[in-house]
């Protein structure tokens, strides 16, 4: 962080005309996420970080010499001994059609306890609606009774549940999630996708870069060899393991020589992404409204019809994804139909402002 944190501190020196003290206001904490961009990806001469390595002692301490009168024929302690340390959790994934009653029956718990933790309070109540997927942690106490369990509530807490003598007990445990900060930068050779693999970025990152810029770019059409992607973004971790990719904070797009940049900004619950000048980078309309592998059929007023062999209008454009590909709508609006017809199977029809309609055709599912 000190080399960032530097360049920053450079680069506001050196730029300070670029914007006038009124934006900085603006935009706040924001735009310094902006001279990380335009000092380090407009530099391509940045010079090489030189780490010094650290050699840390992983060795193992010896293992003490057996005493001499330790037998070699001791017996291996029977499951419930083993037990008895308390230190050994059991990972049960939910599976469809099952039922957390099933589960404890199957550990064989004491049919009552579930309806015992189930009234405990308004957190165990919600273990009656558990889903396929979720994940529960079980630690039994000496004997194979119920000693402990563990529910994910989400990634950043959990339900816990344990025995004290007699009684039980429910609290929510907070798991703290660290954000680190991350740069990469990639060359387009042939798709997006790939040069993204290539600068180390998961699919799910890719797919956040090609929505900021999304309004701008059409990243099937307008895409050609040798434009280039830099960004600054998030990497979250959990008690020390990596979680997920969090937010894009920053991110530039060299698209055909045209240069645009984008910076996360956020105020309570609203955030968005802007232009480092202060405007939106959310335009009316997305250039594409999904994530598709190629076009199979542009927009043509004279198209010959495959089937019925004359010329009939084309005024749409097919694309062809993968089945399950999630489609957008091209922007803000109201549905006004919803349905599905033998000609345009499922569909859905959406008016935006200025009495435009948009309208998605051929789905093999609606979620409106």
């Amino acid at each position: 962080m000190p080399d960032i944190i530097k360049r920053i501190r450079q680069r506001i020196e050196d730029e300070s005309h670029w914007l006038t003290r009124r934006k900085l206001i603006v935009l706040g904490t924001t735009l310094i996420l902006a001279g990380i961009l335009i000092g380090f990806f407009e530099s391509g001469d940045a010079p090489e970080r030189n780490y010094q390595p650290e050699i840390i002692d992983l060795s193992l301490p010896e293992r003490p010499s057996p005493a001499a009168d330790d037998s070699p024929d001791d017996p291996v302690p029977e499951k419930s001994e083993a037990r008895a340390t308390f230190d050994e959790w059991d990972l049960v994934t939910v599976r469809p059609g099952q039922t957390l009653d099933a589960i404890f029956r199957k550990r064989g718990y004491e049919i009552p306890l579930l309806h015992r933790i189930v009234k405990l309070n308004g957190d165990t109540k919600g273990l009656t609606r558990i889903r396929p997927g979720d994940r529960f942690e079980f630690r039994d106490a000496p004997g194979g009774d119920f000693g402990e369990m563990r529910y994910a509530l989400d990634e950043a807490r959990y339900l816990q549940v344990s025995t004290a003598g007699e009684e039980l007990a429910a609290e929510v445990i907070e798991r703290e999630i660290i954000a680190e900060i991350a740069e990469a930068e990639g060359v387009i050779r042939s798709s997006l996708f790939l040069a993204g693999k290539q600068a180390g970025l998961s699919d799910a990152m890719v797919m956040k870069l090609a929505n900021i810029f999304g309004w701008d770019i059409d990243f099937v059409l307008d895409i050609r060899e040798g434009d280039r992607f830099m960004l600054v973004y998030e990497k979250l971790y959990r008690e020390g393991e990596f979680l997920r990719d969090g937010n894009v904070l920053a991110a530039t797009f060299i698209n055909q020589g045209e240069r645009f940049q984008a910076i996360r900004y956020e105020d309570g619950d609203v955030s968005g992404y802007f232009a480092p000048d202060g405007r939106n980078m959310k335009k009316a309309f997305l250039r594409a409204p999904l994530n598709f592998a190629y076009i199979s059929s542009s927009f043509n007023p004279r198209r010959m019809h495959p089937v019925l062999k004359r010329v009939r209008p084309h005024r749409g454009i097919d694309y062809y994804a993968p089945r399950g590909t999630p489609v957008y709508a091209a922007g803000d609006g109201t549905v006004v139909r919803s349905d599905y017809s033998r000609a345009n199977g499922h569909h859905v029809f959406i008016k935006h402002a200025g009495g435009v309609e948009t309208r998605y055709l051929h789905f093999t599912r609606r979620s409106v």
